[in-house]
């Protein structure tokens, strides 16, 4: 569907319903809000809405799975209202009533996740903070931005550059979807972080409202501050499960004046990868480096080969000592038409293609992990083999899209065909879908691996967080109990326990 600029966009339209508001939900456990604490919530926030239609849109965000029980006629889970505060202060004013009541409360905004990490499986209320947006204000000289959470990224960027010469420099591929609230809950990473850095690298404060209504401020003091632990980092990739951003500190950038482009192609992804690890290994960080084994380049640029994309802005003499230790690096490879870098500039947000997809019987995800130099050929080949030995896979790809010093990103692609006459949306797509996750992450985590690089958690990956934390996640638990006792934020995330019950995933 096209994106609506400012505002959610839906993955896919939900079918029909012959009695709105009642629609089948993938996750039926429902916490009701009673009237007096909806009469308390018209009394401090400005919108509070229960409109049945409304309910089933906000149920859901772009978590693949959930777009088959679409077309199946289900939303993912359903709130009793939501409520859009339009200020800090009504977002503390909601939070302390719903944990009076023990209501549990789902912050949203853009819902472009697609691990459901905005879905309110418990039902209560969803916070919608889409009318908290806006520029707060922007130091030149320092180079700081003050932004409220439900700024949508493409909004943002526009009003960087145009009014004030600057850009935060993060690009994610759900930039017209997503919102700086939804990039710092899930730790989100943009196409250009070798040059820019994730999100959590462009963060030094946040405002926080807190489970009992109060609100805090962290970070943003002074650059590097050594006072105490960076209680900032504690609320970024939280998910709402600590605390609701209401307003960040970020680092900017002079919109760059220069840059350069390449491409080469190289006789397997491995090979590739050691030529990404060498050029950051001497210290060049392009902002994209960006590699497609070969069945993804044959199918996205008709390309027979490994293919690797380079470009980088900024400074001129730097661009161009960048580019010199690329093209040293890639010197046994064959050099390929720059142009190819602009195909997937007019192409990289492009998810057209998805609901089509789904429509037709695809079961399809793509599964983003992070791992070491040293793991990655391993990972790769492995997670492959074992996607491709599922029943009824169709096709299983990677590309590396996020490059450091010590590792990388790899970004698996696959897609699924149900039999004949199996019901998209049932038990056998879940079934399906259960297995790809299981294969790949396994494989990571078996190599020490990080379970997810930038899509977060959320309901899908909430079963492998014991794992991926080991004993860290016993101080994880306890951060979630000290801040938020009665457990109302974002409940059934993060693999974390709920009073509410369990959520039934998978």
């Amino acid at each position: 569907m096209e994106a609506r600029r400012g505002e959610p966009t839906p993955p896919i339209a939900l079918a029909p319903s012959r009695s709105p508001g009642h629609r089948p939900a993938r996750f039926p456990h429902t916490v009701e809000v009673p009237d007096e604490l909806l009469a308390r919530l018209r009394d401090v926030c400005s919108s509070v809405d229960t409109d049945p239609e409304r309910l089933d849109e906000v149920g859901r965000d772009w978590w693949p799975l959930s777009l088959t029980w679409a077309v199946a006629g289900a939303t993912t889970a359903r709130a009793a209202a939501i409520v859009s505060p339009t200020s800090a202060s009504e977002v503390a004013a909601v939070l302390a009533a719903c944990d009076v009541a023990g209501v549990p409360v789902t912050a949203s905004a853009g819902r472009s996740g697609v691990c459901g990490a905005s879905v309110p499986v418990f039902g209560g209320i969803v916070l919608d903070l889409c009318l908290l947006h806006g520029i707060v204000g922007v130091d030149d000289r320092s180079l700081l931005l003050d932004v409220r959470p439900g700024t949508f990224g493409d909004v943002l960027e526009e009003d960087l550059r145009t009014n004030y010469g600057l850009t935060l420099g993060h690009w994610p591929q759900s930039i017209n979807l997503s919102t700086v609230g939804g990039w710092l809950a899930c730790r989100g990473a943009g196409q250009y972080s070798t040059r820019y850095g994730k999100i959590e690298d462009m963060v030094v404060g946040l405002e926080v409202a807190l489970a009992d209504g109060r609100v805090v401020r962290t970070g943003g003091s002074g650059p590097r501050a050594a006072a105490g632990p960076d209680l900032t980092q504690v609320f970024v990739g939280s998910e709402g499960t600590l605390g609701v951003i209401t307003e960040a500190r970020l680092r900017l950038h002079p919109v760059p004046p220069f840059e350069l482009r390449a491409a080469y192609g190289f006789s397997g992804f491995v090979e590739g990868l050691d030529a990404c690890r060498r050029v950051l290994r001497r210290g060049a960080t392009p902002a994209v480096l960006r590699l497609y084994d070969s069945a993804e380049a044959k199918r996205n640029f008709e390309v027979d080969t490994a293919l690797l994309l380079v470009l980088d802005e900024g400074d001129e003499a730097l661009v161009k000592a960048t580019l010199a230790v690329v093209d040293s690096e890639c010197a046994s490879a064959q050099r390929l038409d720059e142009g190819l870098v602009q195909r997937w500039l007019g192409h990289r947000n492009d998810v057209s293609a998805l609901p089509a997809l789904v429509q037709r019987g695809i079961v399809l995800d793509t599964i983003e992990i992070a791992a070491r130099w040293a793991a990655l050929p391993e990972i790769y080949d492995e997670a492959i083999t074992a996607l491709m030995g599922i029943d009824g896979m169709l096709a299983a790809s990677a590309h590396q899209s996020h490059s450091y010093s010590d590792g990388a990103c790899l970004y698996f692609t696959w897609a699924a065909r149900l039999p004949d006459g199996v019901a998209t949306g049932g038990p056998a797509a879940e079934a399906v879908y259960v297995s790809a996750w299981n294969a790949v992450t396994s494989i990571t985590l078996a190599h020490g691996g990080a379970l997810s690089h930038h899509h977060g958690v959320g309901v899908n990956r909430g079963r492998f967080m014991r794992a991926a934390l080991g004993d860290s996640f016993e101080v994880l638990a306890s951060l979630k109990a000290a801040l938020d006792p009665r457990g109302i934020l974002n409940p059934g995330k993060l693999g974390l326990i709920s009073p509410f019950g369990e959520i039934g995933w998978p």
